[in-house]
C-alpha cells in the first residue's frame, strides 16, 4: 500500500528520489504515466498489468475512450532506479507536471502520484475546504 506524502527536488538532470518506502514495494523499475490533475501516476508492474488490461478493454470506437487510451500510453515510461534510488523522468512527463524544483510524491493506495509542490498545496487546499461535500458525495459509491 502506498501512503504518505514525501517532499523532494527534482534535481537538474530531471532526476528525482524515490521514497524507500515506496521503492521497496516496486523492486527494480516501475511505469510512469501523465495523470490526473497534471500529476504523474507511478504503478508497480503488476499493479500496470491489471490497469493496462483496463484500459485494452475499453472500447475502440469510443472517441473518448480512445483520447484516454492514447493520452496513457503515449506518456507511459518504464523508470528504472539508480544506486542512489533516482528515477530520471523524461522531459515530456516533467514539462506536463511542471516538475522544475520542489516536488510532492503521495500515496495513492495501488500507487503512486508525483506533483509539482505549488500545484499539490493548491489542490489539497481546494479538497480540503469541499472535503464535507466529497464525503457526502461517496454515498452513491457504497462506501
Amino acid at each position: 500500500m502506498f501512503m504518505g506524502e514525501y517532499k523532494h527536488t527534482v534535481d537538474a538532470k530531471g532526476r528525482l528520489i524515490i521514497p524507500a518506502k515506496f521503492r521497496n514495494q516496486l523492486g527494480n523499475k516501475f511505469i510512469l504515466i501523465k495523470w490526473l490533475e497534471h500529476s504523474l501516476y507511478g504503478f508497480s508492474p503488476s499493479a500496470w498489468e491489471i490497469f493496462e488490461t483496463k484500459l485494452k478493454a475499453l472500447p475502440m470506437t469510443n472517441k473518448e475512450a480512445r483520447k484516454f487510451q492514447r493520452f496513457v500510453f503515449s506518456s507511459a515510461f518504464e523508470a528504472e532506479f539508480d544506486k542512489q534510488g533516482r528515477i530520471a523522468i523524461p522531459i515530456n512527463l516533467r514539462e506536463y507536471a511542471n516538475l522544475e524544483k520542489e516536488i510532492i510524491v503521495t500515496g495513492a493506495g495501488t500507487g503512486f502520484e508525483i506533483w509539482n509542490a505549488t500545484n499539490w498545496q493548491t489542490y489539497t487546499a481546494d479538497v480540503a475546504n469541499d472535503f464535507d461535500d466529497i464525503a457526502d458525495g461517496l454515498v452513491d459509491f457504497d462506501f
